[in-house]
């Protein structure tokens, strides 16, 4: 079964997972330079606006999945980060799965989340500190909620042609990126390139369905 593990979602999820530090893969970090300066407003802003979706008792369940759609589609580089999942399979893959994987992997990260989410329309997220770490900038945040353990994120944010888009996010120690990976790995080795493209889609199917009854 995958389980995916993916920013934002992720995030406000607030999932742990015993690994080992992985910020430590991401590049040498330099205590003195706190990279980009529009990178902690840039998450202040990604966070307040998904917690906003949340919180909005006007929104049924189809326009909250349409706002959090957007809030990815222009903020999270879901296609690098999709990319980087299969890095080892893409030599391998041909045009046309690689052309189906990437369009059912966006949608796939929403419905993976969608429906939990407003279990932790409570939760809060604070700002830290941030650390430049070669091209990207961490944005150090603690998430929050009554009766809960904090746990602490690390946001990792690239400059992608002038926009800032949130690359990757390792919460409580836990590179997100590089778990989904394996998962997505172990099921192609199991199963096979297209078998993982029909379970999303799939997958995305079944939600279609649900969200129409």
């Amino acid at each position: 079964m995958i389980k995916p593990v993916l920013p934002l979602a992720a995030l406000l999820l607030a999932a742990t997972l015993p690994l080992a530090s992985a910020a430590a893969q991401v590049g040498t970090a330099s205590a003195a330079n706190p990279g980009d300066p529009a990178a902690r407003p840039f998450i202040e802003t990604l966070v307040n606006s998904g917690f906003a979706v949340l919180r909005d008792k006007s929104l049924g369940k189809q326009a909250a999945r349409a706002k959090f759609r957007t809030i990815l589609t222009q903020n999270v580089a879901l296609d690098d980060i999709g990319m980087r999942l299969i890095r080892r399979q893409r030599a391998t893959a041909t045009p046309a799965q690689l052309e189906a994987y990437r369009a059912a992997f966006p949608e796939f990260v929403l419905n993976a989340y969608a429906d939990r989410l407003y279990d932790y329309a409570d939760a809060k997220v604070t700002v830290q500190r941030t650390v430049g770490r070669g091209p990207y900038t961490e944005v150090y945040t603690r998430v929050t909620r009554p009766s809960a353990q904090p746990v602490d994120t690390i946001w990792q944010v690239k400059n992608d042609g002038g926009k800032l888009m949130v690359n990757n996010l390792i919460v409580g120690g836990v590179n997100l990126a590089l778990t989904q990976e394996a998962d997505f790995t172990s099921y192609i080795a199991k199963n096979g390139f297209d078998a993982l493209v029909t379970f999303m889609k799939s997958a995305n199917a079944k939600s279609l369905a649900v969200q129409r009854q």
